[in-house]
């Protein structure tokens, strides 16, 4: 077992059938690789364990999570390097697929590489997942009972811990840029400013906001706007949170915090709907009648502000949902669909689509502000949580930066019209209304 560095990036190169650009460190001490390169540490053989168990993304967040690899130096810039053998899996000519090599079990070249791979990984069943990791569940996906654990899982984790990852905002989607050398605070503050001029929210009106975490939305605009709004979530912490937050800014007159699904909501007609973040977790086969429940909680002229996470097109739909580690750890059940799509989806449901504005790099920095934000409140964070679960937010929400910025993935804002019969619609000719950040 000497070297096991070298042996580990001679293996990993003949999988990729080209050089690594990380180095390695290994549970023995050596190291192999780029000098220069970021370090990927294997502290126990039990990360080759997962990764020969479970190839691919899945295998290496599990290693990761547990503890059992860790990254020295920018994290960015390590997966960065990674992503051919995690993510994109391209084809390298005369090399074998990418961490896939040990399933290519008819090719010789590979059952060389998985030879190498169980001696160096040692005898032993595949290791249990992290705690952390979701409960698998069968049956039908989106019931209403399955989607409030789903959304346990990701949202109850602590109040607190979210504070110290999102800050005073408090507003856990992409923000708005509007200057340079904002605050992550002053774009969150722009973006929810954008929602309620698209919506043209004014006094008096009713807003429904459906996900609506922990009530900066509904605060936002019962504050500036002055709407009387209902904000819906499946999380009880978020709620209480929001409820707290609305009986301190004292509009418990204007504000209700509800703890229901969008599909129960019974109460309309609504002025406006926003929906910033939550499609999501909708999932295709329920969008129609997402959209649907939406259109019928509108009144004649009322509008939809849609901001949703899209996937790219593929040449086949049969993959809707997030990617696996994802899935697993972050959002259970989630699942990204094309732009496209979703435009198509809401028109069918009765709305007329007049607006669609991507923000993807917009995303990229938000993201990069949360990372830092945990990194800087680290020792607290894992105190809050666990190890296990602090390090999946840090890899989720830096490997979604790069796939944000890399354009893996997008973020759109739809503004969606139930226009009347007359056809009028009620929006004003340009966009000049939207574009300053009202004061």
């Amino acid at each position: 077992m000497a070297d096991v560095a070298a042996r580990l990036t001679a293996l990993a190169e003949g999988a990729l059938g080209a050089p690594l650009t990380v180095r390695i460190r290994a549970w023995d001490g050596s190291e192999a690789g780029p000098p220069d390169a970021p370090v990927l540490v294997l502290r126990h053989r039990r990360a080759l364990r997962r990764l020969l168990w479970k190839p691919g993304e899945l295998g290496l967040a599990r290693a990761w999570v547990a503890g059992d690899i860790e990254v020295e130096g920018d994290l960015y810039e390590a997966l960065e390097r990674l992503s051919g053998l995690i993510w994109e899996r391209p084809e390298q000519p005369g090399g074998l697929r990418p961490l896939d090599a040990v399933r290519a079990l008819r090719d010789p070249a590979a059952r060389r590489l998985a030879r190498e791979a169980l001696t160096l990984a040692g005898p032993g069943l595949p290791p249990a997942p992290p705690a952390e990791e979701a409960a698998r569940h069968g049956g039908v996906r989106h019931t209403l009972s399955r989607d409030r654990e789903a959304i346990h899982h990701h949202y109850d984790v602590g109040n607190t811990f979210y504070e110290r990852v999102l800050g005073p905002s408090m507003v856990y989607s992409c923000a708005y840029w509007q200057q340079p050398g904002g605050t992550l605070e002053d774009a969150q503050e722009a973006k929810l400013d954008l929602i309620c001029r698209k919506l043209s929210l004014g006094e008096g009106q009713r807003l429904l906001d459906v996900g609506c975490g922990w009530g900066s939305m509904v605060l936002h605009a019962a504050q500036r706007y002055g709407v009387r709004a209902v904000g819906v979530t499946l999380s009880t912490e978020q709620a209480a949170y929001a409820r707290k937050r609305v009986a301190d800014a004292g509009l418990t007159d204007r504000v209700e915090i509800r703890v229901q699904d969008y599909r129960e909501v019974a109460d309309g007609p609504y002025d406006a709907i926003s929906s910033i973040g939550m499609a999501e977790h909708v999932g295709a086969a329920q969008y129609r009648a997402y959209a649907t429940v939406l259109h019928g909680l509108l009144r004649p002229g009322g509008r939809l502000l849609n901001h949703q996470i899209a996937r790219r097109p593929q040449e086949r739909e049969e993959r809707y949902r997030v990617d696996e580690f994802i899935d697993r750890y972050v959002f259970p059940d989630g699942e990204l669909s094309p732009v496209g799509s979703t435009v198509a989806l809401l028109e069918e449901a009765g709305f007329e689509v007049r607006d669609v504005e991507a923000l993807r790099e917009h995303y990229a920095r938000t993201l990069r502000a949360w990372v830092a934000n945990l990194e800087s409140h680290w020792p607290e964070a894992v105190r809050l949580t666990s190890p296990g679960r602090a390090r999946v937010w840090r890899l989720y929400m830096a490997a979604s930066a790069l796939a944000f910025e890399r354009n893996r993935i997008g973020v759109n804002q739809v503004l969606a019209v139930k226009t009347p019969t007359d056809g009028e619609s009620g929006l004003p000719l340009t966009r000049e209304s939207w574009l300053t950040l009202t004061t």
